[in-house]
């Protein structure tokens, strides 16, 4: 610990002789950073609105499918009647033909009102069609996003399956991997990766990060954030790249994808992200509590583009 004090003192006292120069560069990379995160957050934010409206929208297809099916059968009861009034008609009429001719007015009344049902029929039933194809093509789309679907969850199911493995190895109250809302959350205590207020993942986490990005590195249909979240107790030393908990969760998160990039996950799958104190598990009122929001939380998102394209063709 005296040799990590001395070694931040050493570092303070180094970055005071950085010329300006340099000094606005690094300003400058810390404003681009802080403007990607901003975007990143964006960009999170509204994919998951798109799979709420996902969601919505498969419900709603639903819901229109129940509701041709009704309209389908009654249109079938309305053409069956009017197939019985035209046999009806059709056999008046031809009786008609047989009588004298003083039904001859009364005849081409009938043949006036026998054509104007044969067009009512006809209309009738390329309705009838009409609603017969709509019916079928949306059933064939329901089913295929429901394929989707049960594809995806899972496909879901069995990355969490097969991250849980790769963790076996780990304490149960420094790690948990679970599904929510679709995603694979893996959630890592601050005792497996970092000591107190440093950005340096110990051994133990370099291990368990190695073994994860050994179970995800070849699945490229996949998107990774990793979040760093810390407590609400402020940092003890600050210097000039790291001034409160934000920059400290931040550059956490930040070293946590350096080691999964370096143990093969692709840098184009991963976002690294720094949530602060701004999103806890619990309320920061006591020791126990402060751990449980000092963790990094590592959010596996599979990708949603053919449930998306089904969509848009609707």
């Amino acid at each position: 610990m005296k040799s990590i004090i001395f070694s931040i003192c050493f570092l303070a006292l180094s970055s005071c002789v950085v010329t300006k120069r340099k000094y606005d560069d690094l300003l400058a990379q810390k404003v681009k950073t802080d403007g990607d995160l901003a975007d990143v957050t964006k960009r999170l934010e509204k994919a998951n609105a798109e799979l709420t409206d996902l969601s919505s929208a498969i419900k709603k297809l639903k819901e229109d499918t129940v509701e041709l099916n009704d309209r389908y059968r009654s249109t079938d009861q309305k053409l069956a009647s009017l197939n019985r009034e035209y046999d009806q008609l059709n056999s008046y009429y031809k009786n008609l033909l047989s009588n004298s001719g003083k039904l001859n007015r009364e005849l081409a009344q009938q043949r006036e009102d026998l054509l104007a049902m044969q067009e009512s029929y006809q209309k009738t039933r390329r309705m009838n069609d009409s609603l017969n194809t709509s019916l079928a093509d949306r059933e064939k789309k329901v089913q295929e996003l429901e394929r989707i679907l049960a594809n995806k969850d899972k496909a879901v199911q069995d990355l969490k399956n097969r991250v849980s493995n790769a963790l076996l190895g780990f304490k149960e109250n420094d790690l948990t991997v679970k599904v929510k809302n679709g995603k694979v959350y893996v959630s890592l205590a601050e005792q497996l990766l970092f000591g107190s207020g440093s950005i340096e993942v110990d051994q133990k986490g370099v291990a368990a990060l190695q073994q994860l990005a050994k179970a995800i590195k070849d699945q490229r249909d996949i998107q990774i954030m990793v979040e760093g979240h810390t407590d609400n107790v402020p940092i003890g030393k600050k210097s000039a790249y790291m001034q409160d908990n934000w920059d400290l969760s931040v550059m956490r998160a930040t070293s946590i994808t350096k080691i999964l990039t370096q143990a093969g996950v692709s840098p184009r799958q991963v976002t690294a992200a720094g949530k602060g104190e701004f999103l806890p598990l619990a309320t920061n009122d006591n020791a126990q509590n402060r751990q449980k929001n000092r963790r990094t939380e590592i959010i596996i998102t599979p990708d949603l583009d053919e449930l998306f394209k089904i969509l848009e063709s609707n």
